[in-house]
């Protein structure tokens, strides 16, 4: 089962710890909370002598660690009735943007990790996800149907700038001529230009950039690691210019705190030469509920209260609700009004077309490439 699909369960309230570290530079989580599977819980508490507040006031800087992923197989299947792919790849596990709301922050529970600082502190990557890759669309039998890079966390993170492993992966998909969709925040994007123009001309790939926000305070305390909005929108532009077709995703629309942007981040995105765009409500699965609300409390303090009120308003009463049909776009008189304020101006700004479908006809296994390539040298 993908981890777009978790599975949920009802709200319960969050316990409160005596103390409660602050924000921390270049993070997006608060604090580090045990996943849903440790039976053993702790929380601080001072001895008296005040030197443990001292220390939670202000916390150390985090590094990030990159530990091996000795995983077998690449790519993760799925059939969820409400996601448009039923394959995706995801050379990471965990991501250092840090999005405080990122849906994907409870799988890390899988590894025994926290899906607070962990999740974007502690990473995983699969140094033999290109190799994987080839061995799996290589198998006889494989049916080609897009791959979607980005699904879990972001492809095009930090730590991709080093390890290559997405460009890796866009090489195999590239020379087997097998289609791909990316979903990313980021402006490295733009270093494969080269592999995805190529790609483009065949129709094999579509780029979806994702925009949450158009202010640059609200971004930095909200995906601390991600590339500015300009940058993003700037990453629409260049990919537009060079003929690969680019959506933009608004995305995850917060109510209270970030949804008022939604036409202007369409707007600007439409002028970037986005042809296509999408939206999704935010989605509070698991720890992600409790990891939310210290957030907006640290940082919105005076508004956490409204927001949290308006996202039940969403989610029939409770802070989330995973059913398939409803869990990307809500219930209720104000999800009902986002969607059709997105429906607007969609159609204003011609966004609302659907983007061209990929072609799976040129597929070619890397194993008849190879053969290809020795008969050429008989």
């Amino acid at each position: 089962m993908d981890d777009l699909a978790l599975a949920d369960r009802p709200d319960t309230p969050a316990a409160t710890p005596t103390l409660t570290a602050g924000p921390r530079k270049g993070r997006g989580a608060i604090g580090n909370p045990a996943c849903r599977y440790d039976r053993i819980r702790s929380e601080p508490v001072d001895d008296g002598w005040g030197t443990l507040e001292d220390e939670l006031a202000e916390p150390p800087p985090l590094e990030t660690t990159l530990t091996r992923d000795a995983t077998r197989s690449i790519i993760a299947w799925n059939d969820s009735p409400d996601i448009g792919f039923d394959r995706a790849v995801n050379p990471y596990r965990g991501c250092e943007h840090g999005c405080v709301y990122c849906y994907a922050r409870p799988s890390h529970a899988y590894l025994g990790l926290s899906p607070g600082l962990d999740f974007e502190t502690r990473l995983l990557f699969k140094p033999e996800a290109a190799t994987l890759l080839a061995k799996e669309i290589g198998k006889p039998g494989y049916v080609p149907r897009p791959i979607a890079l980005g699904s879990n966390t972001d492809p095009y993170q930090p730590v991709e700038r080093q390890l290559r492993l997405t460009r890796a992966i866009l090489e195999v998909l590239a020379e087997a001529a097998h289609p791909c969709t990316i979903v990313t925040k980021s402006a490295l994007v733009l270093r494969d230009l080269d592999l995805l123009t190529g790609m483009a001309s065949r129709r094999l790939v579509r780029v979806c950039i994702s925009i949450t926000t158009l202010d640059r305070r609200l971004a930095r305390v909200m995906e601390p690691r991600a590339a500015t909005p300009a940058r993003r929108l700037q990453a629409i532009e260049a990919l537009s210019r060079a003929g690969v077709p680019t959506a933009v995703l608004a995305a995850p629309m917060i109510p209270g705190l970030n949804d008022a942007e939604m036409e202007r981040i369409l707007a600007a995105a439409a002028r970037a030469g986005a042809t296509a765009a999408g939206y999704v409500l935010l989605r509070l699965p698991h720890e992600l509920r409790a990891l939310f609300t210290e957030w907006l409390e640290a940082h919105y303090p005076e508004r956490a209260a409204h927001v949290l009120s308006l996202v039940r308003q969403t989610r029939g009463g409770a802070l989330n609700d995973p059913r398939f049909g409803s869990r990307f776009r809500g219930v209720g008189v104000y999800a009902d009004m986002l969607a059709r304020r997105f429906a607007v101006a969609a159609r204003r700004l011609g966004l609302d077309e659907p983007m061209a479908g990929l072609d799976c006809s040129r597929f070619a296994p890397p194993r008849r490439r190879e053969e290809e390539r020795q008969l050429a040298l008989l």
